[in-house]
C-alpha cells in the first residue's frame, strides 16, 4: 500500500493518509509518497475551535494567519452573521484554507457593529432564522444568542427564548453568551437543554458559580469557556474546577479585540487550562473530540477514514506566564509549540497577519509590539535565505565562462592632445 504521506515518529504513532483523509495510524508503516520525520512531537486532531468570528463585521479576523501556526483546522462562528448577513460569511467560508462552519445569530443582523443587536426584537425573527439555517445546514450546526443587558437592552431573555425556538425546529444547540445582567444569569441558565452551549462559562463578569450553573450542568448543559477579551477570569475557573465543574470544550472567542491579547490563540488558551490543573489529555480532548460531538462536526479524532486534519505540536516542559481578561496571571508546565497544521492532508502555507482594523482599542505597548514585529519580518524577509554555498546551478552552462583580462593588465588609452 502506498500512502500520499506518511508522518513518522510522533506519538501516538505513524499516521499515513491517503486521498485527504486518515488511512492507517500507528501500524507498520508503509511506502509513502512523502515522508515526514515528527519524532518526538504530538501528533493530535486538527483543533476545533468552538468559538470564533471569522465572518464579516466589527469582530471578525481572518482565520489564515492564525491556522497555520496553532493547529485549528475547524473554526467554528459564533454568530458573526445573522440571516441578512449569511452570504458574506459562506463568502469567507469559501474562500478559507480551513473548514468553516458557524452558528446562526438569532438577530438577523448579526455582529455587524459591536453589540446591541437584539435590541429591536424585529431583529429576532425566528421563522427567517430557520430559513436560513435549513437552506445551508453544511455552515450552520447551531445558533447564537447573546444575553447581557447590552445586548438585549429592556426584552430580558426573549431572544434566547426565539433563539431556542429556531433551534428547537432545526434539531440544532444553542450557545448562549452570558456577561453583564440583566437579565438574571439563573433565568437564562434554566431555559436552556441538554446539549446546549453556555458559552464564557468561567466569566469574571457573570460569575457562574452558583447552584444554577451546577444544575445546569446536571441536565447535560455543556460548559465552554469562550475566552475572550472579557469572558475568561482564573479565580472563576478554579472554583468551578473545585466544585467539580469543567468546561467540556476549550474555545479562544478570538476576534479583531482578543487577538493581540489575552487570547492570542488556541494553544495559549490551552495552557491557561494546564495551568490550573487540568490534565493534557483532557485539554486535548476538550479541542478535538468534545467540540465535533458538540455540533456534530467532523474530525475530532484519529480515526481511520476521518479527515487528515491534523496538527503537530512540540510539548516543552517549560514555565510559560498566561493571563487572563482581567490581568491575572497563572503558570503553565507546558507549552505546546505548533510545527505543522494539515488540512485534508495538505499543509496550511504561513500566512502573514494584516494589521488591526483602526477601530480596535490597542495599548500603547500593543502597539509597539505591533511595529517591532512588523519591523523584524520586514528585516527578516529582505535577507537572502542561503549564500552561494546553499544554491545549485539550476541552468548550467554548456561552455565554461569566458576568462578577461584583468583590468589592470589591460592596455591604457594615451590621453589626447587638445
Amino acid at each position: 500500500m502506498t500512502w500520499d504521506l506518511l508522518l513518522t515518529g510522533g506519538t501516538p504513532g505513524d499516521v499515513a493518509i491517503r486521498d485527504g483523509r486518515i488511512a492507517a495510524v500507528g501500524g507498520p508503516p508503509g511506502a509513502a509518497r512523502a515522508i515526514i520525520d515528527v519524532t518526538g512531537c504530538l501528533i493530535t486532531p486538527g483543533l476545533i475551535d468552538l468559538h470564533t468570528h471569522v465572518g464579516p463585521g466589527y469582530w471578525g479576523i481572518d482565520p489564515g494567519p492564525v491556522a497555520w501556526r496553532s493547529g485549528v483546522t475547524t473554526w467554528v462562528d459564533a454568530g458573526s452573521a445573522g440571516a441578512y448577513t449569511a452570504a458574506g460569511l459562506r463568502a469567507v467560508a469559501r474562500a478559507a484554507d480551513v473548514r468553516v462552519h458557524a452558528l446562526l445569530n438569532i438577530s438577523a443582523v448579526g455582529l455587524a457593529g459591536r453589540t446591541g443587536e437584539s435590541r429591536d426584537l424585529a431583529n429576532c425573527d425566528v421563522a427567517l432564522a430557520i430559513d436560513t439555517i435549513q437552506a445551508d445546514r453544511e455552515l450552520f450546526h447551531g445558533v447564537k444568542v447573546r444575553i447581557d443587558a447590552e445586548t438585549v437592552g429592556a426584552n430580558g431573555v426573549e431572544p434566547l427564548r426565539r433563539g431556542l425556538a429556531a433551534a428547537e425546529a432545526c434539531g440544532v444547540p444553542v450557545m448562549v453568551h452570558i456577561g453583564t445582567a440583566p437579565p438574571a444569569l439563573d433565568e437564562v441558565l434554566g431555559l436552556l437543554r441538554p446539549g446546549d452551549l453556555v458559552t464564557h462559562c468561567a466569566s469574571g463578569i457573570a460569575a457562574p458559580l452558583g447552584p444554577a450553573v451546577r444544575d445546569a450542568a446536571a441536565r447535560g448543559v455543556l460548559l465552554d469557556l469562550g475566552h475572550g477579551s472579557g469572558g475568561f477570569a482564573f479565580d472563576v475557573l478554579e472554583a468551578q474546577l473545585d466544585a467539580g465543574l469543567r468546561p467540556y470544550t476549550i474555545s479562544t472567542d478570538l476576534h479583531a479585540r482578543s487577538l493581540h491579547g489575552p487570547v492570542f490563540d488556541l494553544p495559549t488558551t490551552m495552557a491557561k487550562l494546564l495551568a490550573c490543573g487540568v490534565a493534557l489529555p483532557d485539554v486535548i480532548t476538550a479541542v478535538t473530540a468534545h467540540p465535533a460531538r458538540a455540533l456534530d462536526l467532523p474530525g475530532g479524532s484519529l480515526t481511520v477514514g476521518d479527515p487528515a486534519d491534523l496538527a503537530i505540536f512540540e510539548v516543552r516542559e517549560e514555565p510559560l506566564t498566561v493571563v487572563d481578561a482581567h490581568r491575572q496571571t497563572r503558570v503553565s508546565p507546558i507549552r505546546l509549540v505548533n510545527r505543522a497544521t494539515y488540512v485534508a492532508g495538505r499543509p496550511l502555507p504561513p500566512r502573514l497577519p494584516a494589521a488591526p482594523a483602526p477601530w480596535i482599542p490597542l495599548t500603547d505597548t500593543q502597539r509597539a509590539a505591533l511595529a517591532r514585529r512588523e519591523h523584524d519580518l520586514r528585516a527578516l524577509l529582505a535577507t537572502p535565505i542561503v549564500d552561494v554555498d546553499g544554491l545549485a546551478e539550476q541552468f548550467p552552462r554548456a561552455f565554461p565562462a569566458p576568462i578577461l583580462p584583468r583590468s589592470d593588465s589591460l592596455p591604457r588609452s594615451e590621453p589626447r592632445s587638445s
